[in-house]
């Protein structure tokens, strides 16, 4: 490798680590405070086909149906995602301060039991090996009874943060609205003025980038819905084999929960079958942990595949950039990611590009 391309590898080199180093910073910092904007913009994007169709029975009048419109879609926005979060947070609230009393009443007596058991099994040790484990027995479920009430008032505290992030919250959502009426009464105004400051060639190209990267976009909501019914049907079958009740609105209410990508299945079965193994009920929480264990495997089977398949990417470079995404930018991140690669891979195979060979 003569002095030129060395050159060349590490201009280029330093050149994708300024634009990499650009969109961290950005996503961490910018992006926060312009969210409510873009949040607007595309508010606007979904509602303008509508408000143009109804404009043309208006004589070509936007007002009006601008103004009705986004009126109609943050009041069923509101509606929807009140009684949601309100219920929610009711559950979790209960769920939380009875956490407890839950445990004084049905968990610290199960492992008594199961600790007491295990002591008459070990009566025929050296007294002295007895005494040790009895003691450590004891210890243990104070400790156990301390975490479980320390971790409750922990959660209590951390959900009355969140409450005192509301301010900041609503005054975000009120500037989204408010920009939101502005730029849906004159979106084409505003999207023409943005369309002029590029040339020919650049719009053009980011028109193709628009219906690539809406389609991807859709193509992903398949799959994950796909994903879902996927996952539901597992639940479905097998919380039926174990006998469960209500078996099939569980099932229903654990998939859309395994949507969350921290959190998922694992967030619901395996507390659940840990709890059924303290209390004695073993056939119901092994069945429960195998069950996990084979959504697991499925999803992380079929997840990057259906992904990269809609995306045009290989199914483990799409598991590194979902991961990767997940890491740096969240949930944003988990979607955002493979959409971005899948969108540069495009434009470097149309030739607008040239990153890889």
């Amino acid at each position: 490798m003569n002095i030129e391309t060395q050159k060349r590898f590490l201009i280029r080199i330093g050149f994708w680590a300024v634009v990499i180093l650009l969109m961290l910073v950005g996503f961490q910092y910018v992006l926060p405070v312009v969210l409510p904007f873009v949040m607007a913009f595309l508010i606007a994007a979904l509602l303008d086909r509508p408000i143009r169709f109804l404009a043309k029975r208006l004589n070509g009048k936007r007002v009006l149906p601008a103004i009705g419109l986004t009126l109609l879609f943050y009041l069923l926005a509101a509606v929807l995602f009140g009684f949601l979060g309100l219920r929610v947070l009711m559950f979790v609230w209960e769920t939380v301060r009875e956490l407890p009393q839950l445990y004084r009443n049905t968990l610290e007596p199960a492992l008594e039991t199961l600790f007491a058991d295990l002591q008459n099994r070990l009566d025929e040790l050296d007294p002295a090996v007895v005494a040790a484990l009895s003691d450590n027995v004891n210890s243990a479920l104070g400790s156990l009874g301390s975490f479980v009430t320390n971790g409750s008032v922990r959660i209590i505290s951390y959900i009355s943060g969140i409450a005192a992030s509301v301010p900041g919250l609503f005054l975000n959502i009120v500037i989204t609205i408010i920009v939101t009426f502005f730029l849906a009464i004159d979106f084409p105004k505003v999207t023409g003025f943005l369309l002029r400051q590029l040339p020919e060639r650049g719009k053009q190209g980011l028109e193709e980038v628009r219906g690539y990267v809406v389609g991807t976009l859709l193509k992903c909501l398949v799959s994950y819905a796909l994903i879902l019914c996927i996952t539901f049907a597992e639940l479905s079958i097998g919380l039926t084999v174990l006998k469960v009740p209500g078996a099939v609105l569980i099932a229903a209410c654990i998939a859309v929960f395994d949507i969350l990508p921290v959190l998922g299945t694992g967030g619901i079965m395996i507390p659940w079958g840990i709890i059924c193994l303290i209390m004695g009920k073993w056939v119901l929480g092994v069945g429960l942990l195998i069950l996990y264990v084979i959504i697991t495997v499925i999803r992380n089977i079929i997840e990057p595949k259906l992904v990269g398949y809609q995306v045009g990417l290989h199914p483990v470079v799409t598991l590194l950039s979902m991961l990767l995404g997940l890491q740096f930018f969240g949930l944003i991140g988990l979607f955002g990611f493979p959409i971005t690669l899948s969108l540069v891979k495009n434009l470097n195979d149309r030739g607008v590009i040239h990153i890889f060979k």
